[in-house]
């Protein structure tokens, strides 16, 4: 295998802004129940040893939770995908097609579950589970 071929992949640049998503979900659920446990448990829950089990309960630390965790279901099939489609090569462009949709569909989902938007929200969980589809028809032919 040519590594130059293998670093000119147009899905590792997709994987890098990957993990910047997870990071924006990370850091987003993070500050919203930090924000709520100050309000609830005190603001010595967040810095200290978290010793009380702190759920939220508020609807936006709760929603950005919940968005979190649905990220994260998805997330290790598509850096599977991407990463075998990178080692593969992606002649028909279906793979990087596929990405670009999950990517944007997981950007899109962020503020739509936030503001509690029916349907459209599920329309973009759809649109990503399709690009994982699109990733996975690529990789197999």
């Amino acid at each position: 295998m040519d590594v130059s071929s293998l670093s000119a992949s147009p899905f590792l640049p997709m994987v890098g802004w990957s993990a910047v998503l997870l990071a924006v979900h990370v850091m987003l659920q993070a500050f919203t129940m930090s924000a709520e446990a100050a309000r609830t448990v005190g603001a010595s829950w967040n810095p200290g040893p978290r010793d009380v089990d702190f759920k939220p309960s508020g609807k936006i630390a709760g929603r950005a939770a919940r968005a979190s965790g649905n990220f994260r279901e998805t997330y290790p099939a598509f850096i599977a995908l991407a990463l075998a489609l990178a080692l593969k090569g992606d002649a028909s462009g279906w793979g990087i097609g596929g990405a670009w949709l999950w990517f944007a569909c997981r950007i899109v989902y962020i503020p739509l579950y936030l503001a509690g938007v029916p349907y459209v929200r599920s329309l973009a969980w759809v649109g990503s589970m399709l690009g994982l589809a699109a990733m996975f028809a690529a990789l197999v032919s």
